[in-house]
């Protein structure tokens, strides 16, 4: 039994509608967990595609809005429905039927402890919620395999046991906050951003929040001028084959697109000069020690393996010197420095302030009498450094006075 998208060329009374570009088959059984938020997988979708999902209905209040607009634009999408919800409104489920959507499970009572509840209470919860969604519905094979935890807290005993019944668990590649106390404008921009950003996925909505569908309209007429394409996901039967895909498809980004080499060419596009162009130099017999052992190839060398010589550094060929082979001896002058001769230095030496004065009727010429000093004379003596001993000065008593 093919399902056919509602196209928006075929959308009644809105040529312009948004539509659903296509459907595409899953098996469960081969990808049990989709949705980036928590999970490699996700659905296998091309660049600007999205799948719409809404959870917690239905309340007649809102889902009925949300079916409405849906249809309006001949938009299809998955319903994620919660068992005591189906069970209190069963009318409302079948609507979700009727016009073209994939029913799905949110286990019986909403709750937000599956990561922490007994695997034979998980087990009630998810069992309870099937049960009273296909008590609504009436007929089994309306019921889609698809299921998505409470609030997104998963854990692995919960997951094995789904893949164990053949449920398919459904994350979310990005949602819209619309379960917070936040404005419809808030929920809008957060829901286009964030597929701007990823660029395909799975959006998380709630049919059951007056903020959405407030924001909803806008939601869909932004997908269209931004070149969205809205995608429905049915679950495979045997009268209904899975779509052919691929492991990459099934990625968010595939390695071709995040990894550069896998997008070279295989054959590299160079320019090789031909041999007549380059000739390669020829070993000349003038250069024997220009002699390579091996070649400089990348060939791995194995551990332990004796290193080959290299030609570098050559040998030395200079010869053993010979009793003939001497240096001259220096002359005993190479060395010898000759001292420079300054002339004579005049200076006048005082009086030493403990010196005893001679008489006042001494000769001026005793009192400061310039002394000769040759500079290059072998004892040099220093004024003010030694006794002097000249006319008019007195060797200074050893006696404190």
């Amino acid at each position: 039994m093919a399902v056919q998208p509602a196209l928006a060329a075929n959308c009644p009374g809105n040529p312009g509608a948004l539509g659903t570009s296509r459907t595409i088959v899953v098996d469960p059984r081969e990808h049990p967990r989709i949705g980036t938020m928590q999970y490699s997988e996700t659905l296998p979708l091309e660049d600007h595609e999205v799948v719409l999902t809404f959870d917690d209905g239905p309340i007649p209040k809102y889902s009925n809005q949300v079916i409405a607009m849906l249809a309006e634009q001949c938009v299809q999408a998955t319903f994620f429905i919660i068992g005591r919800m189906a069970r209190e409104y069963p009318e409302g489920v079948r609507k979700l039927i009727a016009a073209g959507h994939s029913v799905g499970t949110h286990t019986q009572n909403h709750p937000l402890t599956m990561n922490r509840l007994p695997i034979a209470a998980a087990q009630k919860e998810i069992d309870d919620g099937i049960a009273s969604v296909t008590a609504a519905l009436g007929d089994p094979a309306q019921l889609s395999p698809f299921m998505r935890i409470p609030g997104l807290l998963r854990a692995a005993v919960v997951e094995d046991y789904l893949i164990s019944q053949g449920i398919q668990t459904w994350s979310a590649d990005f949602p819209a906050d619309d379960w917070r106390h936040v404005s419809s404008k808030t929920v809008h921009d957060l829901a286009i951003s964030r597929l701007k950003a990823k660029g395909k996925g799975i959006l998380l909505l709630h049919d059951i929040q007056a903020r959405t569908v407030a924001a909803l309209p806008g939601i869909l007429a932004d997908l269209k001028a931004n070149g969205f394409r809205v995608v429905h996901v049915v679950a495979a039967t045997p009268d209904r084959p899975k779509t052919p895909t691929d492991l990459q498809q099934w990625q968010m980004r595939p390695t071709s697109e995040t990894v550069a080499i896998s997008r070279w060419p295989k054959v590299p596009s160079f320019a090789y000069a031909y041999l007549d162009m380059l000739p390669a130099p020829a070993m000349s017999a003038s250069d024997p020690d220009l002699s390579f052992p091996q070649t400089f190839d990348r060939t791995r060398r194995v551990r332990g393996a004796v290193p080959q010589p290299v030609p570098w550094p050559r040998q030395s060929t200079l010869q053993p010197m010979t009793d003939k082979a001497t240096l001259p001896v220096p002359a005993h002058t190479l060395f010898e420095i000759s001292e420079r001769h300054s002339a004579p230095v005049n200076a006048m030496v005082r009086w030493p302030h403990h010196a005893e004065q001679t008489p006042k009727h001494a000769d001026s010429a005793s009192v400061a009498r310039p002394i000769s000093i040759d500079a290059s004379a072998a004892r040099r003596s220093i004024p003010g450094s030694m006794p002097v001993t000249r006319p008019g000065l007195q060797p200074v008593p050893s006696t404190i006075r």
